[in-house]
């Protein structure tokens, strides 16, 4: 990896506590803790109550149901839900990614080994190259693919019938699905960032997986930072059950929980060290702001895409922080979690 990829928005992105990017060493555990069923999976209860019905239609009609796209942020469920869908299907399910199929002839090959039936789960799938979409738009309509054999003028056009079967796209950015691809969905599910509630249950079931023991008011404070993202709660918690094995802990409470989460920069509103770092830089050195996005970058010693596309979504998501055409400005609220007061040539947003 070069500096300038070890410096960039996805590289400082993963390093991060509080990052949605998997991480390499969670897969086991991610497995571990998703639910198998729709009825344990906790959150997004009008969604679930919509795949439900989605669902219970097409065992009833004893056919594969319509193709599916998930779309929202990540680390909120969207592959779980992919493998709930097969399950409660009672299918196979057969899972590849957009930048894993260079070619399409990497889609064909998958499309063509398909069992009847069976899930196919394309992770970001609007990464997919522009000549597999093409080959995956009439796989979808019409459950065929035109397989090219032979090279030059003597290459023939084979076509290749399919088994009717379910595609199951996964994507954090819908916008970029071309539109004859997004239209050939027949369900498509927003997933929403979680409420502190809904975070709280389901810490509470994670550490029950995890054989943790937690006290009253340790879930609503691990909850509390996990930026409305299941998989940031299930990294945290697994940090404080280190924090508890270490120092001898049989419970873990609510103290345990913020004492633990301080040794890696996490205060209560889930805020890491970049991110106080770029609030401090606005408030302190240019007096809540306009400042510029390069100016910004530059204080806190970070690249400006890494401040733009991994500091700043939560930041103005939460009211920290606002975006205006002369820069970025601190809110009020910002002061007031650095412990500051604005001074009266400060012009505060909110």
């Amino acid at each position: 990896m070069t500096q300038a990829q070890r410096n960039s928005g996805a590289a400082e992105d993963s390093l991060r506590m509080v990052s949605a990017a998997p991480m390499g060493d969670e897969q086991v555990s991610d497995e571990e803790l998703r639910p198998h069923a729709l009825s344990s999976f906790i959150g997004q209860p009008r969604l679930k109550a919509q795949l439900q019905l989605f669902l219970d239609a097409a065992r009833k009609r004893e056919v594969p149901p319509d193709h599916i796209l998930l779309a929202g942020p990540p680390g909120l469920g969207k592959t779980t839900l992919a493998m709930i869908v097969a399950n409660e299907l009672n299918v196979p399910i057969r899972v590849t990614s957009g930048p894993a199929i260079q070619h399409a002839g990497d889609l064909a090959s998958v499309l063509s080994a398909l069992e009847p039936g069976e899930v196919l789960f394309i992770d970001e799938i609007h990464r997919l190259p522009r000549a597999a979409e093409e080959l995956l738009y009439i796989a979808m309509e019409d459950f065929r693919v035109d397989v090219m054999v032979g090279k030059g003028p003597g290459a023939t056009s084979i076509p290749l019938t399919l088994p009717r079967f379910t595609v199951i796209g996964a994507t954090t950015r819908e916008g970029m699905l071309p539109s004859p691809l997004r239209a050939r969905f027949g369900f498509t599910a927003h997933l929403d960032y979680y409420p502190h509630e809904e975070l709280e249950k389901l810490v509470e079931r994670s550490s029950t997986v995890l054989g943790i023991t937690l006290e009253e008011g340790a879930a609503e404070q691990l909850s509390l930072r996990s930026r409305g993202t299941p998989r940031i709660a299930n990294r945290l918690l697994r940090r404080v059950r280190d924090w508890a094995i270490v120092h001898d802990l049989p419970t873990v409470g609510a103290e345990d929980v913020k004492e633990a989460l301080e040794l890696y920069q996490i205060d209560s509103q889930g805020l890491d060290r970049l991110d106080i770092a770029v609030l401090n830089a606005i408030v302190r050195n240019f007096n809540g702001g306009p400042v510029g996005l390069n100016n910004l970058a530059a204080m806190v010693g970070e690249e400006s895409e890494t401040v733009e596309t991994v500091c700043e979504p939560y930041l103005v998501r939460e009211g920290f922080l606002v975006r205006t055409p002369k820069g970025r400005v601190a809110t009020r609220k910002a002061w007031e979690h650095l412990g500051l007061q604005p001074g009266n040539d400060v012009t505060t947003v909110f």
